[in-house]
């Protein structure tokens, strides 16, 4: 069984046939509106409007749905997320989690494995997927990441192999960086046994030790400790190295700095094997936006310079990196609610992500068939998901996109249990209006 499988039984059909008309699919082109057809969990057509023609039983069967006005995407992969589940379900869980994804666009997240207990053994894998089909049958669908180490301590390997079979794509101690070059090379090489990557969180943990914030000039006039942007890229550095010597793939998780940008940049001219992401908050924002000693914009790694935000934005704009992910982080106010340096790293970001890139497109940062490719085939590829291209057999997983529509971000407007986000309060252009997973309607 492929892993990313899991949730996908085609024997179970949606209740009707779709005929969704008048869509506009964005990296196809804005000026043809198409018609898409979709019977039993799959795409059967996709015509510019009025190009399908309907048999007899599709005409009387199939839900009719008009799109005009509206932006019609695949279903998103969000590669970074953490739900929380088992252990801090007050923050977020795993039913929360994934019908916050739902109303942010994304049918497939892949989830950390830094929960209590740790996602380092197949029983907790196992509960991750069970919880996941229990509250959501027809999707999003969860793909978890098995702890790379042993409890997340960087010591000892965990069960790579029990964890893939039961059902883990990728390996990560994401939020513990693994110090010990030996014990992480020899997981790179065990995962590339079971077809799996590594998925690196970059970060010299004794450079960033007591690290509020980015190190620069924002922390200096606030008195801050601040992390040095030196202190990811020397693990870019490592990884790149290693990669190049063991010939295999490593991926690298959340890049937000100048240093690591040009890395990236030489290993993909010289073709080593390393893909990596960032996250739409390195591109909006910077470490200004902390001045105010605002805890709801504390992240691992920190909002850096805004030297730093151009750098990735032009990185972005130059394919160096493969894809966005959210790092989706939920914490709960009496956690976020404290001075910036006794508050926790991380906040949620599955329901704003697609506004935020899709106004990058509005200025010119990307086109459309970038934002695609950073959210949807790059993921793809490099996990083995499997996606819909709108192509005659895909999977009937799509959204309707509003880009004019406003809303103001609040608890009103968003399905995660946790609201920490420094986008609280402000108003963002573009909302997901509706969404089919497996040609089942789930918002």
């Amino acid at each position: 069984m492929h892993p990313t499988d899991l949730h996908i039984d085609p024997a179970d059909p949606s209740p009707s046939g779709i005929l969704l008309t008048n869509a506009i699919i964005p990296f196809l082109g804005k000026t043809i509106t198409r018609d898409i057809l979709v019977r039993e969990n799959r795409v059967v057509a996709c015509a510019p409007t009025g190009g399908i023609e309907l048999s007899a039983d599709d005409a009387s069967s199939s839900l009719r749905v008009d799109a005009t006005g509206k932006l019609l995407f695949p279903s998103l992969i969000d590669a970074h997320t953490h739900l929380r589940e088992p252990g801090f379900e007050y923050k977020e869980d795993i039913a929360s989690g994934l019908h916050a994804a739902a109303y942010g666009g994304f049918g497939t997240v892949m989830a950390m494995g830094n929960t209590r207990p740790v996602n380092d053994t197949s029983s907790v894998t196992r509960y991750m997927l069970e919880k996941a089909a229990l509250y959501h049958p027809h999707g999003p669908r969860l793909l978890p990441v098995g702890a790379l180490t042993v409890g997340l301590k960087g010591a000892e390997l965990a069960p790579m192999g029990e964890l893939a079979e039961a059902g883990c794509v990728a390996f990560s101690n994401d939020g513990r960086p693994v110090t010990n070059t030996e014990i992480f090379r020899r997981a790179v090489e065990y995962a590339a046994q079971w077809g799996r990557l590594v998925i690196d969180h970059c970060e010299d943990e004794f450079l960033a030790k007591g690290a509020h914030m980015n190190e620069g000039e924002s922390s200096a006039r606030m008195g801050v400790k601040g992390q040095p942007t030196v202190a990811e890229a020397l693990h870019v550095a490592r990884d790149i190295l290693l990669s190049e010597y063991l010939d295999l793939p490593i991926h690298l998780a959340h890049i937000s700095c100048r240093q690591s940008v040009e890395l990236i940049a030489f290993a993909k001219k010289r073709g080593i094997k390393i893909t990596a992401e960032t996250c739409p908050h390195y591109l909006a924002l910077d470490e200004t936006r902390l001045e105010r000693y605002d805890a709801s914009a504390k992240v691992s790694p920190p909002l850096r310079s805004p030297e730093d935000v151009l750098a990735v934005k032009k990185g972005v704009s130059e394919g160096l990196f493969d894809m966005f992910v959210t790092d989706h982080a939920p914490h709960a106010p009496h956690e976020k609610d404290h001075p910036l340096n006794e508050s926790p790293n991380g906040f949620i970001g599955l329901e704003t992500a697609l506004p935020l890139t899709w106004g990058f497109v509005r200025q010119g940062l990307l086109s459309e068939q970038t934002l695609i490719r950073m959210w949807h085939s790059g993921p793809s590829e490099i996990f083995g998901i499997r996606i819909n291209t709108f192509m005659p057999g895909d999977p009937a997983d799509f959204f309707l996109f509003d880009p004019d529509m406003e809303w103001k971000v609040s608890r009103e407007t968003l399905h995660s249990k946790s609201l920490n986000t420094p986008f609280l309060g402000q108003t963002l252009r573009g909302k997901v209006t509706a969404h089919w997973i497996g040609g089942r309607r789930i918002i």
